[in-house]
């Protein structure tokens, strides 16, 4: 017997699972499919090293979540359902070569006063910028959290002008123009605060020299300051756990190991969707596919829209990602200080020049000689992820070619992932161990996932790109993933499209999964 549903969802990370809690709520009998063995796409939690050490496998930062509209909705059920954050007041540090550090915290003066040590005008200016952030953030929430339309957008830039004028509206415009460089240049004098905020970009695909970058190193370090930054209790996967519990609560299903070969259509509508074991699961009102855009090709056919399709294909993916996960006896020792112990993140990207050297080899696919090293401490801020004294780290390496050519360094002969992790793991840790002589010795177990790994285990993640496609301005706003369709629709009737690939992109503010819930469901 057939099984039908109201709307059926491709895919299981967080946009699927907060699309499919809403509409659950509002009456959909939703399922959603997994080809995996376990809901969550990039946002799961696991024992991969030794047991009793728990790593975040790819995402970490739960802060856009716990700020987003969709959480501000359901907070009430989904902490009933056992989701549980683990705030960190000492957000994000940079580590630099003369044994110096600068970090923020999310008491101002804490901040200021480390920045006026360096620096005394930029102290200045960053008092100045927390202090005008709310007005500034009730544009840029509201911008990056509407619809890809332009009523929507024109909506707010009117709200703009009318509040700050013609001056306003245009400042706005040339600062979401406006590079990492260009900003942190024409606002702060320190290389080593410039070199702080930059290395979010690097997060993001925005290298400091990407135009339509400056908006994500200045959010990074505003939010933070304002509110401090926020991880889950126990994992990244605690927001996966409420949410699936959630939509079982509902009515709803999560279907994981059920692959999905194709989307049925039928005269040009999506009518369901054929699993790898040959069932079919028809939907009443929509099919829903959280996949990378060349993806959605392979799964639906050519929509008869020949630059949607192209679109598509053609979609730029960000360089890719090296994951280590590791099991520690006790916390590096940096040399810069012990008070870097208290930190959540803390960066290894000292100056732009290097941020954009090791971008610019990566992008030419060689393994870049200094990658920037982006290294967790999450049991600093959550000590239930380790045995009692022990502790876990989180190193992001970027950026790392999907298919490598080559090696900047000269010193990787090989170019398969296979052969290459190790030596270009081994780099990394290198990198770390400059800063904090020691490190080695003390790791217990690691864990090392290469760009290939990441592809493997979710093929959204193509070439290791965490953020399912390049958020460059050519590939964001009403850009993503093709002009005319950045609010999930599809050429193909009751086809939509939705995760990071779509409006408005990566992160774990579930933006994208629930304004397409919104639009679907009235």
């Amino acid at each position: 017997m057939t099984e039908v549903l109201d709307g059926v969802i491709i895919g299981s990370g967080h946009n699927s699972l907060a699309c499919a809690v809403h509409l659950a709520a509002q009456g959909w009998k939703v399922g959603v499919f997994e080809r995996a063995g376990e809901p969550g796409g990039a946002v799961k939690s696991g024992e991969y090293t030794l047991p009793g050490y728990r790593h975040d496998w790819a995402a970490m930062n739960l802060s856009l979540f716990a700020g987003s509209a969709f959480f501000k909705q359901y907070s009430e059920e989904l902490g009933s359902h056992g989701l549980a954050f683990a705030p960190a007041s000492n957000c994000f540090s940079s580590v630099f070569p003369d044994g110096t550090w600068l970090g923020v915290s999310n008491d101002l003066e804490t901040t200021a006063s480390r920045i006026e040590k360096i620096c005394p005008e930029d102290a200045r200016v960053w008092r100045a910028l927390t202090s005008e952030f709310p007005g500034r953030a009730e544009t840029l929430f509201a911008l990056l959290g509407s619809p890809a339309k332009k009523r929507a957008f024109a909506y707010i830039l009117f709200k703009e002008w009318r509040k700050s004028g013609s001056d306003g509206v245009l400042d706005l415009a040339r600062f979401l123009l406006s590079s990492p460089r260009d900003w942190l240049n024409t606002t702060f004098t320190s290389p080593k605060v410039r070199a702080l905020l930059a290395a979010w970009g690097m997060h993001l695909d925005f290298a400091p020299d990407i135009s339509g970058g400056a908006l994500f190193p200045y959010l990074e370090g505003m939010v933070n300051q304002a509110f401090g930054m926020v991880l889950g209790q126990g994992g990244a996967d605690t927001i996966v756990k409420a949410m699936v519990s959630q939509i079982e609560a509902s009515g709803g299903s999560v279907t994981c190991n059920a692959e999905v070969t194709r989307v049925i259509v039928e005269n040009g509508q999506a009518r369901g969707i054929e699993l790898k074991d040959g069932r079919q699961i028809m939907a009443r009102k929509a099919v829903i596919a959280n996949v990378a855009p060349s993806a959605l090709l392979k799964l639906a056919g050519e929509t008869g829209n020949a630059r949607y399709d192209l679109g598509l294909k053609k979609s730029a993916h960000a360089p890719g990602t090296m994951m280590i996960h590791l099991a520690m006896d006790a916390l590096p020792d940096w040399t810069a200080g012990e008070e870097l112990k208290k930190f959540a993140y803390v960066h290894m990207a000292p100056d732009l020049d290097q941020m954009a050297r090791t971008y610019a080899q990566a992008q030419a696919g060689l393994l870049p000689e200094e990658p920037v090293i982006v290294c967790g401490q999450p049991t600093v801020v959550d000590p239930s992820r380790a045995p009692e004294g022990k502790h876990v780290l989180w190193l992001q390496v970027r950026m790392a070619p999907g298919t490598i050519k080559g090696d900047a360094a000269g010193k990787i002969t090989a170019t398969d992932w296979t052969e290459a992790a190790e030596p270009f793991a081994e780099r990394a840790l290198d990198i770390l161990e400059r800063y904090a002589p020691g490190t080695r010795a003390k790791i217990l177990g690691r864990h090392i996932v290469s760009p290939a790994l990441l592809e493997a285990d979710n093929p959204n993640l193509v070439g290791g790109d965490q953020v399912c496609g390049s958020h460059h301005l050519t590939q964001h706003f009403m850009f993503r993933p093709v002009r005319g369709f950045a609010d999930g629709t599809t050429p193909v009737g009751n086809l939509y499209h939705t995760g990071a690939a779509v409006w408005p992109g990566a992160g774990t503010g579930a933006g994208p999964g629930y304004l397409l819930a919104q639009k679907l469901a009235g």
